[in-house]
């Protein structure tokens, strides 16, 4: 099938340091540019974010920061990357809430104007989501083939999202699927703490999302400046940051959740005060004279003074005195 157009469109994916449109950096762009007479051009590039790239990121992408070392920056790149888009529609998955708004931002920062009064852009992603709705009334629809009667009744609902829950077991059980990273499994499995694994992806911390675990199961922040970092060491570069939260229109299972992660840190950092004067201690110990070693010490013994032998006294030695005294 081939696509009516009446100007190019540009079909565009970002890799990116985040998810934060404002402060995170663009590390690869790709564009395939439909033309209106059927023909593709495909331009990818990578970037150097000027910035480290998280690792959480780079295990997704797969671009770690000696991959783009040696590459351009955005601001090199920007009128190479806005001469091949030219005047194009622009394209994309999620592109309307991520890919475009973090091109724009980048574009602003390379000092390029990049006119998007008169374009067109079109998100895969909404008509994938509009045409196959993901509310309840839809799934019922689309894996139990009923209708649900009395539909917003509390009742009604959940005895459909029970229904739904067996059918998609019955439906995905030995169906294979590969997450972000590549690994491929079937976890759409007949037991509880499978689909717990599954349905809970992003690991959260609290159920706000305001916190999640990484890799290492440590808690992170997942939202403003300190997105990424453990929320222990924001502790300690920052520990107001923790007032801030508890004095903030936080869900209170989140300040409950940061509560926790705070009084461990107080207790980690009060036994490593403690470790630290213990060992001063020794040190102190160690450094201090011991009056008992001391005194075991032998003393040292006075020098022993060697008596020379006697002379005889001679008849010339008496002449000689009192030829010295006048005697």
């Amino acid at each position: 099938m081939k696509l009516h157009l009446n100007r190019p469109l540009a079909f565009f994916d970002l890799e990116t340091t985040g998810v934060n449109v404002g402060s995170d950096r663009i590390v690869e762009i790709a564009v395939l540019k439909a033309m209106p007479d059927g023909s593709e051009l495909i331009k990818t590039m990578r970037i150097n974010p000027e910035m480290p790239i998280p690792l959480q990121s780079s295990l997704i992408h797969g671009i770690y920061d000696k991959d783009i070392a040696d590459a351009p920056t955005f601001k090199q790149a920007a009128a190479e990357l806005a001469e091949f888009i030219g005047d194009a529609d622009l394209a994309g998955y999620n592109s309307n809430r991520f890919d475009i708004p973090v091109l724009l931002e980048e574009f602003l920062k390379a000092g390029i104007d990049f006119d998007m009064s008169d374009r067109k852009f079109v998100d895969v992603q909404n008509v994938f989501h509009q045409m196959e709705q993901r509310t309840l009334r839809a799934a019922y629809k689309f894996y139990c083939n009923k209708d649900i009667i009395n539909a917003h009744s509390a009742e009604a609902d959940i005895t459909a999202t029970y229904h739904v829950l067996l059918a998609q077991i019955e439906r995905y059980q030995d169906t294979e699927f590969e997450d972000k990273q590549g690994n491929i499994s079937k976890p759409v499995q007949n037991n509880v703490e499978a689909l717990h694994a599954f349905t809970n992806m992003n690991k959260p911390v609290d159920f706000a999302g305001r916190m999640v675990f990484n890799e290492n199961e440590e808690e992170i922040f997942n939202f403003g400046k300190h997105k990424g970092k453990t929320v222990e060491h924001v502790f300690d570069i920052e520990p107001s940051y923790y007032a801030w939260m508890k004095q903030g229109d936080f869900p209170l299972y989140t300040k409950k959740k940061l509560d926790e992660i705070w009084s461990r840190w107080n207790k980690k950092k009060e036994a490593l005060k403690q470790e630290k004067q213990q060992q001063q201690q020794q040190q102190n110990m160690q450094s201090r004279p011991n009056p008992a070693a001391a005194s075991a010490r032998p003393q040292a013994q006075a020098p022993v003074r060697k008596e020379k032998p006697a002379v005889e006294v001679t008849n010339d030695m008496l002449e000689q005195l009192k030829m010295k005294f006048g005697k």
